[in-house]
């Protein structure tokens, strides 16, 4: 998904709310880095000092002294480059961690509908690339260009005040520098841009071959899947060549003044020399410094690169923080029994995209077995959606209501809150990648053992003891090494921990035997007497145990 180009001052502003949360790290880096500008600039002076005494040309310190600080400065800059990697490396890898954790509760709390309009390559390429290049950004690319900035003027002032002319020249290059930045720095993040997206769809195209790696396999067609990678790399690697040569074309025009600085430097330090207006340890202080003025301009070319993914990637990440959040509220779990009712319903994915549900009602009573059936894009599992709250109704509500005897009928709205009193088992393999013991306690986090035997003896999935490591037996990504019948009696017995009001199972018998099917809906009717039962599917068998029939027709535009 391709984000419009923003501009500086709304990137600026989101990046300064979000580094108040990463102040620290980045003003150790600054603390530590402007010691060693001290420390480096300490050493020119104390060369020079020694250069002279060395030579006799006027002494201010003695050999012994002058060599004895300069061992003390170089063992300073030693420590303070490890106090510096530490930093970079232990602390930068916390703050990343601490974006991405923060990205993904986001997305956890996003509204559904949001998400969909990102792959889920996507959304993993901007939680791990993006984020990454914006915490460098933030924690160490800001902190070294104070530092190239503080470097910079400390090191012009020592030659200032050691010769005014030369220093004056050696930064006359600064004008030519920022001229070329503004040249190019439009085109270069255009084209950082699209080379973002298309690192993007790489991902994706590699995760989605992966994960349905047997489909393609059975429909033979690995060098179509190949072919898309290829040509998709091949169009990032044109916009990483476009990139490259813009980068070069400036370096070298860069490089060069650069070198026609420290030629002219030099030059102008050994006829001072030869004239007798230099001692021989100020020529050697010329040349530091004027390496120490020039290795912070050159940091700064650097920086626009730098500054162009980070700005790619803070619109990227933008874009997810613009994903609207679900309504927020405490978690409302109501007492059984509960009963859920639809009440002129109306709802399209798309303001003008094909109506799914039209004007619909129906009552699902407090205890009842209910059947949802109906023909493809009928809008079964949509209307599985609203009841969740993942989706909101165009017009209409969905409200659970309490029965029985001695209960009131007061509804409540479905929301986010209220997701709590349904337990659901989707369509296909929901398995996670674990063991069957972390995925059963995602239905109930405190069952116990003797909670989970039971569950899985309702859901007919006793084959779990059959193996060795029992509820330890581990599953594969999207449950690889269990059958799909397998992993839908496990995502029922999963479903039954939650030990919800309200049960919605979606398709959850597709993939059973007739004999199985008939157990496991005879075993879930009888031990959940106390729960709504809703079944969206077509199967006989399950039909068989319903006490009422909802059938949806799939609508027409008009």
């Amino acid at each position: 998904m391709t984000a419009k180009i923003r501009n500086l001052r709304t990137l600026s502003a989101w990046l300064w709310r979000t580094w108040q949360g990463y102040r620290s790290q980045a003003f150790m880096n600054v603390a530590v880095g402007l010691l060693l500008v001290v420390a480096d600039l300490s050493l020119v002076w104390v060369t020079k000092l020694t250069i002279d005494a060395a030579t006799g040309q006027h002494p201010v310190i003695s050999v012994p002294l002058g060599l004895t600080l300069m061992v003390v400065i170089i063992l300073v800059q030693m420590l303070l480059g490890i106090a510096s990697r530490w930093i970079r490396a232990v602390l930068g890898v916390r703050a990343q961690n601490k974006m991405q954790r923060a990205l993904f509760v986001r997305l956890m709390r996003s509204e559904w509908l949001g998400m969909r309009r990102f792959h889920t390559g996507d959304l993993l390429n901007r939680m791990v690339r993006d984020v990454g290049d914006v915490i460098r950004f933030l924690t160490e690319s800001l902190p070294s260009l104070l530092i190239a900035i503080f470097q910079f003027l400390g090191a012009f002032l020592f030659l200032f005040w050691m010769d005014r002319k030369l220093a004056v020249i050696v930064v006359i290059i600064l004008p030519v520098f920022l001229l070329m930045s503004r040249m190019y720095v439009h085109r270069m993040r255009t084209i950082t841009h699209l080379a973002r997206d298309l690192e993007a769809r790489v991902q994706s195209i590699v995760q989605e071959s992966l994960q349905h790696f047997l489909l393609i396999k059975s429909l033979v067609r690995a060098p179509e899947m190949e072919d898309r990678l290829a040509t998709t790399q091949r169009d990032l690697h044109g916009q990483i060549v476009r990139r490259t040569k813009y980068a070069t074309i400036s370096g070298t025009v860069m490089n060069l003044g650069f070198a026609a600085g420290y030629v002219f430097s030099f030059s102008w330090g050994v006829l001072s020399l030869q004239a007798g207006l230099i001692t021989y340890g100020a020529l050697i202080a010329f040349v530091q410094l004027v390496g120490q003025i020039q290795r912070p301009v050159r940091t700064l070319t650097h920086f626009i690169p730098v500054f162009i993914s980070a700005f790619t990637a803070t619109e990227r990440l933008m874009q997810v923080d613009e994903i609207p959040l679900e309504e927020s509220g405490e978690t409302s779990r109501l007492p059984a029994p509960l009963g859920v009712r639809v009440s002129g319903v109306h709802y399209a994915y798309a303001d003008n995209g094909r109506r799914i549900l039209d004007n619909l009602d129906f009552d699902f009573p407090p205890g009842s077995v209910s059947a949802v059936v109906g023909e493809t894009g009928a809008g079964k599992t949509t209307l599985i959606r609203l009841m969740l709250s993942v989706v909101k109704p165009t017009a209409g509500s969905v409200s659970l209501y309490r029965g029985g005897a001695g209960a009131d009928e007061a509804a409540t709205m479905v929301s986010a809150a209220t997701r709590t009193n349904f337990a659901y088992v989707p369509q296909g393999n929901t398995l996670l990648s674990g063991t069957i013991r972390d995925n059963l306690l995602l239905g109930n986090p405190r069952a116990t053992e003797a909670q989970m035997r039971d569950a899985l003896r309702i859901a007919a999935a006793d084959f779990v003891w059959l193996r060795s490591e029992g509820l330890d037996a581990r599953c594969g990504e999207v449950g690889d090494g269990f059958s799909e019948g397998q992993a839908q009696r496990i995502s029922i017995a999963r479903a039954l921990l939650a030990d919800a009001p309200v049960m919605l199972f979606d398709e959850a018998t597709s993939s059973l035997d007739e004999q199985t099917e008939r157990e496991v809906v005879r075993g879930i009717v009888e031990h959940c007497k106390d729960s709504t039962l809703i079944f969206v599917t077509h199967r006989p068998e399950v039909l068989k145990y319903c006490t009422q029939t909802l059938k949806l027709t799939k609508l027409r535009n008009r």
